[in-house]
């Protein structure tokens, strides 16, 4: 018992994070968005926790997630059933995009303040819920490597190790975001999250696509300063 405890307590101090550790996990974190090789196969963890914001959120509302699939084009649908209108619906629609910023910017304030071990317990505890609502192939892949990679890294705990993923990841979540979202500066298209929000609620889709950026703008900012508040700024 003594030993799962150890795995489930914060780090008590919290690992340094600064000099060149920080330079090679902030350059980690950014070549993997942004270079295309890395970005084709990593990419599907950032649709991974857009999906996973839609049926969070869905839950949350009393809706009923029933299922969810990634595809190697970046894109993905969660299913979520419930009333065809109403703020639930908006809420769970909305959730997508900001999803991953979010994450992401928790991900670098928890591991910075020390809260890896207990972040990587609950990340397991949530990705082995959703085991039972994958529908293909791809999904499982998916969500067994990520679920496998999460579990590696909670049993063999190295307190300087799982910040420093947990940093890198979150940073890949906040530009993988941002990447997501500029995908609709070429066109909004009517299937698209914010196609159905402005057909579910009649504002305009290009006010919820703003909606987005401003909370990934806020993301941003949270993991900006929490990265600053590591190394002393």
């Amino acid at each position: 018992m003594q030993h799962l405890l150890d795995r489930l307590s914060p780090a008590s101090p919290a690992p340094e994070l600064a000099g060149w550790t920080l330079v090679a996990v902030l350059a980690l974190g950014f070549v993997a968005a942004t270079w295309w090789p890395a970005w084709r196969v990593l990419r599907l963890v950032v649709t991974l926790v857009h999906e996973l914001g839609h049926a969070l959120v869905g839950v949350a509302c009393g809706r009923r997630f029933t299922g969810f699939v990634l595809r190697s084009d970046m894109s993905g649908h969660a299913v979520t059933v419930g009333p065809a209108s109403g703020a639930g619906v908006v809420a769970t629609t909305w959730a997508g995009y900001p999803a991953p910023g979010i994450v992401g910017a928790l991900l670098v304030g928890l591991a910075t303040a020390g809260w890896a071990a207990p972040t990587l317990t609950l990340l397991l505890v949530g990705l082995l819920t959703t085991l039972t609502r994958v529908r293909s192939a791809l999904t499982g892949l998916v969500v067994v490597a990520v679920l496998a990679a999460c579990a590696a890294l909670w049993w063999w705990r190295d307190d300087a190790l799982q910040q420093q993923v947990l940093v890198g990841v979150g940073l890949l979540l906040l530009v993988g975001a941002w990447r997501h979202l500029a995908t609709m500066l070429v066109g909004i298209e009517s299937r698209s999250d914010p196609g159905s929000l402005a057909r579910t609620t009649g504002v305009p889709a290009v006010l919820w696509v703003a909606s987005f950026a401003l909370v990934l703008a806020g993301a941003t900012w949270l993991a900006a300063s929490s990265l600053l508040g590591a190394v002393g700024v």
